[in-house]
C-alpha cells in the first residue's frame, strides 16, 4: 500500500469537489528500487459521495471510519469481487437538458435494475461525448442508485478537465502515457467488454425532471408534477401519499414577515438551495442557475420572503466565475446570498425557519416543499417541518422558487409576472447551450483553481 497526503486551505469546499477540482492525481508516480513505479489513484473515503471522482476515471467509493483510518494507516481495504453493470449510454442530450436531469433518470433506472453492491462502468458513445463535469455529477449519485461506484474510463475529455482545473502540463502527458501503456485509455465501445450485465440508454430520452418528495429515485417530469404532487396529498402514507382528506386542501395561512404579509399552502416552497457537490462542481448548471437569474431579475420577478434562498458552493473556485461573468449579483438580488462552501441543506443545515412560518405550518399541518439541487431528500432530512422534498438542478431551483410553489406545471405554467404586467414562462429564462458555453469560456481560467489550492 501507498501513501500520499496532500494538504489544502481550510474552508475552500467539500472535499468530494476539492478532491475533484485539485486533489486527485489519476496516476501517482513513486521512487522505487528500479527507478519510478506509476500506479492508478485509488482511494476510499468517510462520506458515500466520494464517486464523484469516479468521474474523472479514479477509482474510490465511501467505506466506513475504521476502514479508511486503517487505510491511512497503511493497511489493506478487502472486498469482494464485485460484478460489474455496464451501462451503454447512445445518444446524445436533447438541447436544454441538464446533467441533473439525466442523473435522476439513470438514478431512477439504475435502482429499479438493483445494482446494490455493485460496480456500475459507464461507456458507449454517448458517454464519450459527456463533459467531465456531467460524468461527475452521474458518479457522484453512485449511492443513491445503490452501486459501490460509477465509474467512466479515463479518456480526452478526463484530460481535457484537468487542463481546465490547472493541472500541471506534464501530469496530464503522464497520465495519458500511463494509461495508454495500460491498453486502458479511451473510453469502451458498446460490446466490447464482457460485463456481468448490459443495460442500454438513450440519452435523447431524458426530460426536464425533478425527484420527490422523499426519495432520490422517486423522478418526476416537471410538466406532471403538479398533477403528481395533488395526487400525493390525498394519497395514503403506505402508497407514498401524506394523507390528507380533501377538505383541508385548500387550507391558507397567513405569515407575517418583515412588513410583509404573504399566504402559504400546500405545495408553497419555503426552502430554496443550490447546494451539494452533486451540482456545484458543474459549472455548466451553476451558469445556467445565474442565467436564469439574470433574465428573472430583468424582467421583474422577485422572490417572495417567507421563501429562505441559499447558495452553497461546493468550492471557491465556483464563486469566482460566477463573479467573472457578472452572474453573481442577479443571484444575490433574488436571495441566493453566498452562505459557505460546503454541505448545508442536503444534510440538513438548512438552519430554522421563522416563528412565523413554523406557526403557520403547524396551524393549517400544511405538507410545505423544499426545493434543493443536493442529492437526499429523506423525510425530515432537510428541515422537520418540510414535509415534501424535491431534487433538481440548479437553475429549476431558482424557477420553483421564483414560482413558490410546486403545485405549478413548469412547462406550461407561467412563473410570475413580470414588470410589464405579461407572464414569464420557464421558457423565457431558460438559457440556451450556447449561451452557457459562452459562459463557460469567458468565466473559467485555469489560473483560477492554481491560486484558490496551490
Amino acid at each position: 500500500a501507498f501513501q500520499t497526503f496532500s494538504v489544502v486551505p481550510p474552508a475552500v469546499g467539500i472535499v468530494h469537489q476539492v478532491n475533484l477540482e485539485h486533489l486527485a492525481q489519476v496516476v501517482f508516480e513513486k521512487d522505487a528500487e528500479k527507478g519510478p513505479l506509476l500506479y492508478p489513484d485509488t482511494l476510499v473515503g468517510t462520506d458515500s459521495h466520494t464517486t464523484m471522482i469516479n468521474g474523472l476515471g479514479v477509482v474510490g467509493w465511501g467505506v466506513g471510519g475504521i476502514e479508511a483510518e486503517a487505510g491511512m494507516l497503511g493497511q489493506p481495504v478487502y472486498f469482494q469481487t464485485p460484478e460489474v453493470i455496464g451501462v451503454n449510454l447512445h445518444g446524445s442530450l436533447p438541447q436544454g437538458m441538464t446533467a441533473t436531469d439525466l442523473t435522476l433518470r439513470i438514478t431512477e433506472l439504475l435502482r429499479a435494475e438493483g445494482v446494490v453492491g455493485k460496480f456500475v462502468e459507464f461507456h458507449g458513445e454517448g458517454a464519450a461525448n459527456l463533459s467531465l463535469a456531467d460524468r461527475a455529477t452521474i458518479a457522484n449519485m453512485a449511492p443513491e442508485y445503490g452501486a459501490t461506484m460509477g465509474y467512466f474510463p479515463v479518456d480526452e475529455s478526463t484530460l481535457e478537465y484537468l487542463r481546465m482545473t490547472g493541472r500541471p502540463k506534464e501530469r496530464v502527458s503522464l497520465i495519458r502515457d500511463y494509461f495508454e501503456a495500460q491498453d486502458l485509455f479511451g473510453m469502451p465501445e458498446a460490446g466490447s467488454i464482457d460485463y456481468t450485465k448490459t443495460i442500454d440508454f438513450d440519452l435523447g430520452d431524458t426530460q426536464p425532471s425533478v425527484a420527490g418528495p422523499r426519495r432520490p429515485q422517486e423522478r418526476i417530469e416537471i410538466s406532471d408534477l403538479k398533477e403528481r404532487f395533488q395526487g400525493m396529498l390525498t394519497d395514503e402514507v403506505s402508497a407514498g401519499g401524506f394523507g390528507l382528506e380533501t377538505e383541508v386542501l385548500s387550507t391558507r395561512e397567513k405569515v407575517g414577515l418583515n412588513g410583509s404579509s404573504s399566504e402559504i399552502g400546500h405545495g408553497s416552497v419555503l426552502i430554496a438551495a443550490i447546494t451539494s457537490c452533486t451540482n456545484t462542481s458543474n459549472p455548466s448548471v451553476m451558469l445556467a442557475a445565474g442565467l436564469v437569474a439574470k433574465k428573472a431579475v430583468e424582467r421583474g420577478l422577485a422572490m417572495n420572503p417567507v421563501t429562505k434562498v441559499s447558495l452553497a458552493p461546493g468550492s471557491r473556485v465556483v464563486s469566482d466565475y460566477l463573479k467573472e461573468t457578472g452572474l453573481q449579483p442577479y443571484l444575490d438580488q433574488l436571495g441566493f446570498h453566498l452562505v459557505g462552501y460546503g454541505c448545508t441543506t442536503c444534510i440538513g443545515n438548512s438552519g430554522p425557519l421563522s416563528v412565523e412560518v413554523e406557526k403557520a405550518l403547524s396551524q393549517g399541518g400544511l405538507v410545505a416543499a423544499s426545493v434543493l439541487s443536493g442529492n437526499r431528500n429523506f423525510e425530515a432530512r432537510v428541515h422537520g417541518s418540510i414535509k415534501a422534498n424535491f431534487l433538481m438542478s440548479p437553475p429549476l431551483v431558482v424557477a420553483y422558487a421564483l414560482a413558490g410553489t410546486v403545485d405549478v406545471d413548469l412547462s406550461n405554467d407561467p412563473i410570475g409576472t413580470g414588470s410589464d404586467g405579461e407572464p414569464v414562462y420557464l421558457r423565457d429564462l431558460w438559457p440556451g447551450t450556447e449561451e452557457i458555453e459562452e459562459c463557460m469560456a469567458r468565466g473559467i481560467r485555469p489560473e483560477m483553481f492554481r491560486e484558490k489550492y496551490d
